[in-house]
């Protein structure tokens, strides 16, 4: 069995070399790179299954990584690493094209869990799909989604979204006007309902509205206490 490949970008060199041998110990293939200016050589030469990036790096800082890797790549997961613990720092992340966050200092397990939950949705994204149609198109109002190719189209404007956007999106597109629990979107796209991931939810589903915004009829409601309802 092929191991996962994972680039790993951390500047603290200690931290890093431990980090490095758990994920190894773990039967995971890591390469490891302490400087912004190496990472996107490192990205084409070991094509990687997953990046785990750290925020604050020598000469270039992993939110300017994060966004070139995923101008390469729409659908590699990204896990970004920061000591940040500001919201604002959390949005930038996910506009960087991160999928995921993690604060420091963290644990081992949780890095594990978080690294296979992302690759997990990877797979499942790119397997067979789940709902009559859909490796074609959905569409969504004015819009088409093409969860396959993670892009939203409406007439002549083509936006790629993450693989979490997608995921979410192809979530919701299930469930058209139906209600649909907060808790049950959280378990299929993270694991959990933990505070950290709801936050998370709370920032994908203002970027899906933003992206939604120029067709008035389709509406993410949110029904306060339960969940959403997908309209149009």
């Amino acid at each position: 069995m092929t191991k996962p490949k994972i680039l790993y970008v951390e500047d603290e060199v200690f931290l890093g070399k431990i980090v490095k041998e758990s994920l190894e110990s773990r039967d995971f293939q890591v390469t490891m790179v302490s400087d912004g200016n190496e990472v996107m050589q490192a990205f084409e030469s070991f094509s990687p299954d997953l990046v785990v990036l750290d925020v604050m790096l020598p000469n270039r800082d992993g939110y300017e990584l994060g966004t070139l890797i995923r101008e390469k790549n729409t659908q590699i997961p990204i896990l970004f690493l920061t000591a940040k613990t500001q919201t604002e720092d959390l949005l930038r992340g996910f506009q960087a094209g991160g999928n995921d966050y993690i604060r420091k200092p963290f644990s081992m397990e949780e890095l594990i869990v978080r690294i296979h939950n992302l690759l997990k949705l990877t797979q499942e994204g790119n397997s067979s799909p789940s709902i009559p149609g859909e490796a074609d198109k959905i569409p969504i109002g004015q819009y088409t989604f093409f969860p396959v190719k993670y892009e939203l189209r409406r007439q002549e404007h083509v936006r790629k979204l993450s693989h979490r956007e997608a995921e979410l999106l192809k979530i919701l597109a299930q469930h058209h006007n139906q209600t649909l629990e907060r808790k049950v979107i959280l378990q299929q796209l993270w694991g959990d309902d933990s505070f950290f991931n709801s936050r998370n939810l709370d920032v994908y589903i203002t970027r899906l509205r933003d992206y939604l915004r120029d067709d008035p009829a389709v509406q993410i409601i949110t029904l306060k206490g339960v969940g959403y309802q997908f309209t149009w």
